[in-house]
This record gives C-alpha cells, structure tokens and sequence, in this order.
C-alpha cells in the first residue's frame, strides 16, 4: 500500500484546509455548512452533484447507519448526515485524508452523527449485519482483490441492505495517461470490466436494483472538480497535487474509452 499511501498523502492538511476556508472568506470559527464545503470535499467524479444523485437513487433513510468507505475528507458523509439526519461511519486509509475529515467534522458541527475511522477495505472493522447502506465512491479501482471487497460490504450490510457505488471501470484498451486521480502509476489502478464488476457482485451474493454506465452523460456536462479553483476559491488542488494534469489525463482516458464511468445499487437479500 505505499503507493496509494503515498498518492493520497497531504502535508499539513488541516493548515492547508483552514488557510483555504478564511481565502475563501469563510469563518472556521463560525459553523460551516457542507453545501459551503462541497467543490472542497468531494473527491470523485462529479463532485457534489454525483453524491446528491447517488443519495437520491439509494433512498437512503434518516434511520439507516451508513458506512461510507475510502471516505476521503468525508464530504459525502456530512451531506447525508446534514440532509437526512442519519449516521455515518467513515473509513479512510489515508491518515492524512483521517485528520482533514475530523476537522470538517468538526468546523461544520456534525462530528456527533460521523465518526471516522483509519483502516482497510479488505478488513472492515465492523461487526457482521452493522449497515443499512455501503457507500463507495471512486474508491474500487484502488483494490484488486474485488472478491475480498465484495464479500467484506455483503458481510457488514444488514439483509435487505444496500450497496450504493460508482467507480471507474475498465474500457476498451488499457489506460496509458499517468498521474490519474485514483494511482500515481499503473500499478495502483486496478480496473475491471463494467460486465466483470457486475459478474463478481452476483458472485457474492449481490441482487442488482441498478446498474448504469454514465460516462456519456458525464461527458456532455461541465466538469465538476476537475481543474484548479481560482485563487480565493474552495477546490480539491488545496490537497491534490498536480490536479489539473490528473484530471486532464481522467477525462481523455473517458474520452478515449480507456475507462467507463458506472454506477449502482446493489441489494442483500
């Protein structure tokens, strides 16, 4: 894992987060609100428009415990937890991605609905039957023992839970532009095929609700995320390095059929 570690790391994040919030005109001193936050804390495509479709198609409910996995800064999980009022459980392997998502945690006053956790998506650290809903984004194509991962979510989702996710998969030909978003170099970028992704899932005992290729209609829209805010805006380059190359060299890979963009809901019985 030194690899990813070391592509999702950022010095001094929290400094760099509080730095951009008062650039921004922000007050940290002052409750924040996710809406304020989301060009900032969505690392994936779309952004903050992807998570509020995917919420929308996964019906999450104000009741459902939520585990949110490669939670990144937790953006997601402070929109449900903000939206819908449920509880969220965020797990990140990135200790530095860990430290940012407990300091918006706490500037936007929702750290008593979202607790964070440092760990791996193939050892959940979750008792069996503990979730209403799984929550991935832009996350599996980090992990190439999709099996493992596959059976770890089906373990700890509750029957009649769901998996909600969207992910890169696997295009035509093989991906050739580097840095990406998801892997510094080839070998963190673990893709399969969008037919592969729905195979495995059944495989592990996955009953399909949806399943939606969207690189298409992503393509047609502005890209959320993808460049560098201007100065004196919130963005994703205040903890992403070179993000205007990676998000540049993600949009030709969609735009050359080197990889899809999908997504799902998936449900245990």
């Amino acid at each position: 894992m030194a690899g990813l570690e070391a592509h999702y790391s950022a010095s001094d994040i929290e400094a760099r987060i509080l730095a951009a919030v008062r650039a921004a005109g922000l007050n940290p001193d002052q409750p924040l609100s996710p809406e304020e936050l989301g060009a900032l804390d969505h690392f994936h495509t779309g952004g903050l428009r992807a998570s509020r479709e995917l919420q929308a198609l996964a019906q999450i409910r104000a009741e459902d415990r939520v585990l949110d996995i490669g939670a990144g800064l937790a953006g997601p999980a402070r929109l449900l937890a903000s939206v819908l009022g449920c509880r969220v459980d965020c797990l990140e392997m990135s200790a530095d991605f860990c430290a940012g998502a407990a300091l918006l945690n706490r500037l936007t006053g929702l750290d008593d609905r979202i607790e964070v956790h440092r760990g791996s998506a193939l050892e959940l650290p979750f008792a069996d039957d503990s979730f209403d809903v799984v929550w991935m984004q832009n996350v599996g194509m980090n992990i190439a023992d999709k099996r493992k991962l596959y059976s770890e979510i089906y373990r700890v989702l509750k029957p009649g839970g769901r998996y909600a996710f969207q992910e890169m998969a696997a295009g035509d030909v093989a991906v050739s532009y580097f840095p990406l978003p998801w892997a510094t170099d080839p070998a963190d970028s673990c893709l399969v095929s969008a037919e592969e992704m729905r195979s495995v899932l059944g495989e592990s005992g996955f009953i399909v609700e949806l399943f939606e290729d969207t690189s298409d209609e992503h393509l047609r829209r502005t890209t959320a995320n993808a460049t560098p805010a201007a100065p004196g805006q919130l963005g994703l380059a205040v903890y992403v390095d070179n993000l205007a190359q990676k998000a540049g060299n993600a949009r030709r890979s969609l735009e050359e059929g080197q990889v899809r963009l999908v997504r799902g809901v998936f449900r245990v019985d």
